[in-house]
């Protein structure tokens, strides 16, 4: 405060009034950038961060799996319902690389009817376990609208 206005004590102790209801709106928009960085954000913040990036962050991910992936938003929506999209989301999540199978071009000409079908395998090692439901709803939100497919576990 200038020192014209600690001149006078009821001034000074008026205005330190307003210093302690405005002191942590400050520190708070003094902190503001920490807010927006995934590694940073407190966890409360953090699907609301995942939402404004168009993200539904699962509450039972661990946290620092949905910081993971609220950081890779962007690399994430580049490649969005491709291949390497899917593997990525998918090692983001479980931590394992997924083996993703597609079918042969002459298999796709031949079934001209049908969904284009591919398969993602999780060779899961001893002792690991992965939340089914959770990557069906990764695949599902993750892959092209005109594709079906098949996830396969195998606990090796």
């Amino acid at each position: 405060m200038p020192g014209i206005y600690s001149e006078d004590d009821f001034l000074g102790r008026f205005l330190l009034i307003f210093e302690s209801v405005l002191g942590p709106v400050e520190r708070t928009v003094g902190n503001l950038h920490h807010y927006f960085d995934p590694a940073l954000t407190p966890e409360g913040f953090l699907d609301w961060l995942g939402s404004w990036l168009g993200l539904v962050l699962d509450e039972r991910w661990p946290e620092e799996r949905r910081r993971a992936l609220v950081g890779a938003a962007g690399e994430l929506y580049r490649w969005r319902g491709t291949r390497r999209g899917l593997a990525h989301y998918i090692r983001l999540y479980t931590g394992i690389e997924p083996e993703i199978t597609e079918p042969a071009l002459a298999d796709v000409t031949a079934a001209r009817n049908r969904a284009y079908t591919f398969t993602v395998r999780l060779r899961l090692p001893r002792g690991t376990t992965v939340d089914r439901e959770v990557v069906d709803a990764i695949i599902d939100a993750e892959k092209p609208a005109f594709a079906a497919a098949t996830l396969e576990v195998v606990e090796e």
